[in-house]
């Protein structure tokens, strides 16, 4: 190889390889396949380095940790944790009630699961709590079990609780039943809920969707179809509304929203964010207590927190088996939602995550959480903005969160009960603004790829309308309508040669291209499997002109007839061609017997010479023309073919009537294997690049293309050496 100086340009001397030739003269490395035993036998195998890696993996905080920042991150984690601790605490008693529970249990809920996150949670973003679809979940279980009027279901171990406490009981077993995702975590089941089946628009459509149904925290969203229960209900009771509790929302809603704009424009010039959430919610504590609002206007408050936590107990196994089917859509939805919103955060501050961690992480919280009477935790979709937008940059935020709410629990909570929870929806609808402004995304993904607009619409409004669990569904149905259908209809195209290059593009996206006369190229850019073989075979047919398999009947048809004539003697061969001795016009006759005989390739050892196509034929006999003497199949971009594309390719027929030159290696072995090749479909029909190709159809077919010398001046023609044919 050499370079002219100066110029980009590049020579190469080679001989001309087919995929044969190039075997023979270069040696290949021997590479082991591993079997089915020996992968079973590494994965149970042990030493000091993978006992060390294993420990590293379970316990992430110990990579992020060494690589943090204490004078960059710490004072923006503090803050952040602050400012998300106290939404914590305010969340965790407003959605408590979404599950039908006494209010102070969701303080459980946004510190035990948090805690052990810390450790083995790999997003350092994500802010872990009770998050309200899960919570409406459960409530539907709980108020089902134990409803509100009338007797609870017949349950051992209900004996002798009070209503709340058996529905705590409920709450928490069926946290503990929805939790099995460590087990999940060994058939990889990420990569079907998450990782692969969920693309990138459906990742960010789905958790969009959820953010929507956050907003609209409505016990009675638990049905299908909410959205028009929640138009309902908000226009049968708005002349219901408290005119105060709305003013305090709106109030607080201008004054976070402006702030929240402050922040983000002179983010370079504050050394951290203002805690606009942590001021207000103090403010409207003290002028709640001051004013009394709750007894002069009539205002919801958080009102009475116990002190302290409750000792552990066990699940109720009987609990189990009437939860069982209510525990799966669960756990898919909790994780669903966590690791799309984490896979989000992770691609904006760049760095990865991994499923099978995340799936043991939320795993083991929610059963040490359950243990303490709280109930299922994923990610708090507003929480998760908050601790991001107020410059948390890794879980000691969330630690630093579960810290305030402990104290919270512990010390003061009291000081919390007067504040209104108009506050609390007023700043969890500011802090979910960034994250609806998502939908934004759709005019950008429609005018770059309307298949994945209409997976992140799909999965948005089917999770909106039929809610999560069946919207989690159906997105990833929508998704896999998608890709199946842009497998089964690849973009084929006919290539060819870019002027004095060894380039081949598509022939309709350039004009100063090359194409031989009787040579086609076809390329198809996906695996060739039973779903897309009769579109590929379509494509074909289109590519060439003709249809391979009536061709090559007319042929067959046209070799018996003359066989016919020959024998009775209406035909006679000379020297230079057939001889009409018939006096009469020779009528044609339909021979239906033996239909099967006209799709085996042509065969000439009877007759005394072989028939030339292109010339005409002696009595009267028309088979269509075929131009094309070649055609070259660019398999480069198929990745595997199966045992429908095989036999689909055999029966295509093309190399009866036209020499078949398939570049392509990775599928050669395939084809070895499924005893593809016969006489006329060899080995040695492969080659290295298309350039080989096109160069071996020029030596052997030097009287169909045009003069050697503008052939080899267009096809950028080099030293050449014609392979070896097959022997095998």
């Amino acid at each position: 190889m050499s370079m002219r100086r100066g110029a980009q340009q590049y020579v190469v001397a080679r001989p001309l390889y087919s995929e044969e030739s190039f075997a023979e003269d270069h040696e290949t490395v021997y590479r082991h396949r591993k079997t089915m035993l020996d992968h079973i036998k590494q994965y149970f195998t042990c030493d000091a380095r993978r006992a060390k890696n294993t420990a590293l993996s379970l316990l992430p905080v110990i990579a992020w940790m060494k690589i943090y920042r204490i004078k960059e991150w710490l004072l923006s984690d503090i803050v952040s944790g602050i400012s998300t601790g106290l939404v914590a605490v305010l969340q965790g008693l407003a959605y408590c009630l979404l599950a039908s529970l006494p209010p102070w249990y969701g303080l459980f809920s946004a510190f035990f699961p948090v805690v052990l996150y810390f450790f083995l949670g790999t997003s350092r973003h994500i802010s872990v709590g009770p998050f309200p679809v899960l919570c409406l979940m459960i409530g539907s279980v709980v108020t089902r079990l134990v409803p509100d009027e009338g007797l609870p279901h017949n349950i051992t171990g209900f004996e002798g609780l009070t209503r709340d406490e058996q529905r705590v009981l409920v709450a928490s077993s069926v946290t503990f039943l929805s939790s099995f995702q460590p087990s999940m975590c060994f058939f990889t089941s990420h990569h079907i809920i998450s990782t692969t089946s969920l693309s990138p628009p459906a990742s960010d459509g789905y958790p969009a969707a959820a953010r929507f149904i956050a907003v609209n925290r409505i016990p009675l969203l638990s049905a299908k179809l909410f959205v028009f229960q929640t138009l309902e209900i908000i226009f049968n009771k708005i002349t219901s509304t408290n005119v105060c509790d709305v003013v305090i929302s709106l109030t607080i809603m201008v004054v976070v929203f402006v702030v929240k704009e402050l922040n983000d424009r002179f983010k370079s010039k504050l050394p951290v964010p203002i805690p606009i959430e942590v001021i207000m919610t103090v403010i409207a504590c003290g002028v709640s207590y001051a004013f009394d609002f709750k007894t002069r206007y009539g205002i919801d408050v958080v009102g009475y927190i116990p002190k302290g936590y409750e000792p552990p107990m066990a699940p109720n196994l009987h609990i189990f088996q009437e939860t069982a089917v209510e525990a799966f859509p669960m756990a898919i939805v909790g994780f669903a939602v966590a690791f799309s919103v984490a896979k989000v955060y992770s691609v904006k501050h760049d760095y990865t995550i991994d499923g099978n961690q995340e799936l043991i992480a939320f795993g083991a919280s929610n059963i040490f959480g359950a243990s303490f009477k709280s109930f299922a935790a994923s990610t708090a979709l507003s929480r998760s903005a908050v601790q991001e937008s107020t410059g948390g940059k890794t879980q000691v935020a969330g630690l630093l969160s579960a810290i305030i709410v402990m104290i919270v629990t512990l010390a003061i909570g009291f000081l919390l009960e007067p504040l209104p929870k108009s506050v609390l929806g007023a700043v969890v609808i500011v802090n979910l603004k960034g994250m609806l402004m998502q939908f934004r995304d759709v005019p950008y993904l429609w005018r770059r790829d309307k298949p994945d607009c209409v997976v992140w619409l799909g999965t948005c409004i089917a999770a909106i309308l039929l809610g999560l669990d069946l919207g989690l569904a159906a997105g990833l149905g929508v998704e896999l309508i998608s890709v199946v259908l842009r497998a089964q209809f690849p973009r084929c195209s006919v290539l060819a040669n870019i002027n004095g290059t060894d380039i081949y593009k598509d022939r309709k996206d350039y004009v100063d291209i090359y194409e031989p006369e009787g040579v086609k190229i076809f390329r198809i850019p996906s695996p060739i499997f039973f779903a897309n073989i009769e579109f590929f075979r379509s494509k074909l047919v289109e590519a060439v002109g003709f249809n391979p398999l009536r061709v090559l009947r007319k042929r067959n048809k046209a070799l018996r007839r003359i066989r016919k004539l020959l024998k009775k003697g209406d035909l006679q061969w000379t020297s230079v061609s057939f001889l009409n001795t018939s006096c009469g016009p020779i009528k044609e006759s339909e021979d239906e017997s033996n239909m099967e005989e006209l799709d085996l390739p042509t065969d000439f050892k009877d007759l005394p010479t072989r028939i030339d196509w292109s010339a005409e034929l002696p009595a009267n006999i028309i088979v269509p023309r075929v131009d094309v003497h070649s055609l070259v199949l660019d398999f480069a971009a198929v990745s595997f073919l199966d045992i429908s594309a095989l036999k689909g390719l055999k029966t295509v027929r093309l190399s009866i009537m036209i020499a078949v030159f398939i570049t392509g290696p990775y599928i050669l072995e395939k084809l070895h294997d499924c005893c593809f090749f016969d006489d006329e479909v060899q080995p040695s029909m492969f080659f290295l690049t298309l350039h080989d190709a096109m160069l071996y159809i020029h030596e052997k077919h030097p009287g169909s293309t045009e003069k050697k010398s503008d052939f080899e001046k267009k096809m950028w023609i080099s030293e050449k050496k014609i392979p070896k044919p097959c022997t095998k």
